[in-house]
C-alpha cells in the first residue's frame, strides 16, 4: 500500500484548493493549519480530510461497495455541537456540512469511530467498545430517526452543553480579540452577512476570523451588528467542492450543506444557509461545538458515542429513501467489521502524521 507522500500530497491539494478559491486564500491560516497537523493524530485527522478521501478506499477496500448516501465526509468527535431550532429550542447533533456529497455510509461511521480511537488516552474505551457503542447508537437511529431537541429530553446531554456565565464571557472576549482587517472583505461576504442579519438596516462591523482546522485557508469573515439591546453576529465562510469528489473523480461540483443540513430527521438551524459559495451561521454561546479538550471524559464514554450513531443515522436518513439499503447493508456486514477498519485507519493516520511531523 503505497500513496505519495504527505508533504506532497498536501501541496496538491493547496494547489487545487487555490485553483478552487481563485487565489483568494489566506496564506497565514494554511501556516496555522500545518502547525495543527504537527500538534497530535487527532487534530491531524481534523485537519486533513482531504488526505482521508484519497486513501481510504485503498486502506478499507471492502468498505467501498457498501450503500451510498448523502453523507457528512468530514465527520469526528467536534463536528457535534448545540444551536436554537427555528422554535428557540436547544438542538444538539452534527452541525457542519462543508464535505457533505454522495459516498458509502459506512465511510462515516469509521472517521467517526477512528477520531475517537486517535482522541483517546491509555485508559479509556477500547477500539472494540468505540465502535460498538457507535454502531448500537446508528442502529437505533435507523429503527427510529428522531433529531435531539433537548430542552426535555436528554438531560444528561443538556447538563454538558449548558453555558456558564464564565463560558459566556469567554464567547464575547474571544470575539472582541479579533484584529480589524486591512481591507474590507469582498462584495459577496459583505452582501451575505448583511442578508443573514435579523433586520436589513442593521449597521454592521466585520471582522476576518481564524477557526477550525481543515478549512484554515478559506476566507472567513465575521459581521457584528447591534440589534435591540445586544450585540448580534454572523460568520461567513468559503465552500469549495467536497474533497471526495475530487480524491474520487466524480463529475459533481454540486454544494449539498444545506440540503444535508435541512432533512427532514433534523431540527436545524434556521441561521445556516448556503449561498452561491459562502456558507453563513450565527455565532452565539448557544450556538457551538463540542471540543475534546473541554470534556474529554464525558466525549468518549459509551453513552455519548451512541448518541453520535444515533445523529449520524439521523443525518444520513435525511434526504432520501436509503433506509432500507442501509439496514440491509449494515445486517449483513461481518462481526467486528468497524473494530477492524478504525484499527487499519487509526494506525495508518498515526504513521501519517508521524511522516509529517519527521518531514
Amino acid at each position: 500500500m503505497a500513496f505519495k507522500d504527505i508533504r506532497q500530497a498536501n501541496a496538491e491539494y493547496e494547489t487545487w484548493l487555490r485553483a478552487e478559491l481563485d487565489g483568494d486564500i489566506v496564506e497565514a491560516d494554511l501556516a496555522r493549519k500545518h502547525d495543527k497537523m504537527s500538534e497530535a493524530p487527532f487534530p491531524f485527522l481534523r485537519a486533513t480530510y482531504w488526505r482521508w478521501a484519497e486513501t481510504i478506499p485503498t486502506i478499507c477496500p471492502d468498505l467501498c461497495d457498501a450503500a451510498e448516501v448523502l453523507a457528512v465526509g468530514d465527520i469526528h468527535l467536534e463536528n457535534f455541537g448545540v444551536w436554537r431550532d427555528v422554535d428557540g429550542r436547544l438542538v444538539w447533533g452534527v452541525n457542519e456540512f462543508d464535505e457533505a456529497t454522495e459516498m458509502p455510509y459506512v465511510l462515516d461511521l469509521v472517521r467517526l469511530a477512528t477520531s475517537a480511537a486517535l482522541a483517546r488516552k491509555r485508559r479509556d474505551l477500547a477500539v472494540e467498545e468505540i465502535s460498538a457503542a457507535i454502531l448500537d447508537g446508528y442502529a437505533a437511529g435507523l429503527e427510529e430517526p428522531n433529531p435531539f431537541a433537548i430542552d426535555e429530553e436528554h438531560a444528561w446531554l443538556r447538563a454538558l452543553v449548558v453555558v456558564s456565565e464564565e463560558e459566556r464571557s469567554r464567547f464575547w472576549e474571544k470575539l472582541d480579540k479579533l484584529k480589524a482587517p486591512k481591507e474590507p472583505p469582498p462584495e459577496p461576504y459583505r452582501d451575505v452577512l448583511k442578508a443573514a442579519m435579523p433586520e436589513p438596516e442593521i449597521a454592521i462591523v466585520f471582522h476576518p476570523r481564524t477557526a477550525g482546522a481543515g478549512s484554515l485557508g478559506r476566507p472567513r469573515w465575521v459581521g457584528f451588528g447591534e440589534w435591540r439591546g445586544g450585540r448580534v453576529v454572523r460568520e461567513a465562510k468559503a465552500l469549495v467542492p467536497s474533497a471526495w469528489v475530487r480524491a474520487t473523480g466524480r463529475d459533481s461540483a454540486r454544494l449539498r450543506c444545506k440540503e444535508i443540513a435541512f432533512g427532514v430527521y433534523r431540527a436545524p438551524d434556521p441561521w445556516y444557509d448556503v449561498i452561491g459559495t459562502i456558507v453563513v451561521r450565527r455565532l452565539s454561546p448557544n450556538s457551538r461545538k463540542l471540543e475534546v479538550k473541554d470534556m474529554h471524559d464525558e466525549i468518549l464514554r459509551p453513552r455519548m458515542l451512541r448518541a453520535m450513531g444515533y445523529d449520524l443515522a439521523n443525518t444520513h436518513l435525511g434526504t432520501g429513501t436509503r433506509k432500507a439499503a442501509v439496514a440491509a447493508d449494515l445486517a449483513g456486514r461481518p462481526r467486528g467489521w468497524l473494530g477492524k477498519a478504525t484499527e487499519a485507519a487509526a494506525d495508518f493516520v498515526r504513521a501519517e502524521y508521524d511522516a509529517w511531523c519527521e518531514g
